[in-house]
């Protein structure tokens, strides 16, 4: 079970932009690592553009917003290019990081069961400590309180 003050676990994952990047590459910067379900649907659409219009204030934070899910690169490229989001999208197809991270459960809807990404964030200090956790994220407001805890 992680929790605030523990070490926010390390990944390897690859991104929107053809590179792979890791915990360490973020050191000395706060990162708002965002869990989400799957590329183009409207709840993760809605969280992904609240994250792009307020990019601005995480920048004035030291903070960097980076959105996780297991859909494929390409999918990414063209959610990313769709909505102009200005942050990393990175791509755990493999699943390890998710679990890593404890967003990978078994979901309910209309009465059938099934795995997938629970809307998660993270908020990771400078130092790769995890300052918060927000599990079962609802998008309405989510920014707000993030950016007022960070």
């Amino acid at each position: 079970m992680l929790k605030v003050g523990d070490k926010a676990p390390d990944f390897k994952l690859s991104a929107d932009d053809g590179k792979n990047y890791s915990l360490k590459d973020f050191a000395g910067k706060k990162i708002v690592l965002y869990f989400y379900p799957k590329d183009n649907t409207s709840g993760c659409t809605a969280e992904a553009c609240d994250f792009r219009d307020n990019i601005k204030l995480f920048n004035k934070k030291n903070a960097v917003v980076i959105g996780v899910s297991k859909d494929s690169i390409e999918s990414h490229i063209k959610f990313k290019s769709k909505f102009e989001l200005p942050f990393l999208l990175l791509s755990d197809e493999t699943l390890k990081s998710l679990k890593d991270y404890l967003v990978w459960k078994e979901k309910s809807l209309y009465g059938r069961k099934y795995m997938g990404i629970e809307r998660t964030t993270y908020v990771i200090d400078e130092k790769g400590k995890i300052k918060n956790i927000y599990n079962k994220v609802k998008v309405d407001g989510h920014i707000e309180e993030i950016l007022n805890n960070i």
